[in-house]
């Protein structure tokens, strides 16, 4: 397993839904956990590189929805 952290900008702030959605579905793609910064604006994952690749990651998080900019913040 190798760990690696990855970086969004997120294009809104993410809704209580969104945030239920993360915490449900993190785990089952290989994204080990997350976090929102305390001004909303960027989300951070630790995701298993043996597993993922950074455009995977950010594929998964656009299929739920979640509003992530195309650059890695």
């Amino acid at each position: 397993m190798t760990l690696v952290e990855i970086g969004f900008k997120l294009q809104a702030p993410l809704t209580p839904a969104q945030l239920h959605s993360l915490a449900e579905f993190a785990n089952t793609y290989g994204l080990r956990k997350f976090h929102v910064d305390a001004s909303g604006q960027s989300i951070r994952f630790e995701y298993d590189a043996s597993r993922l690749r950074a455009t995977e990651v950010a594929h998964v998080l656009r299929e739920a929805r979640i509003p992530v900019a195309d650059g890695l913040a």
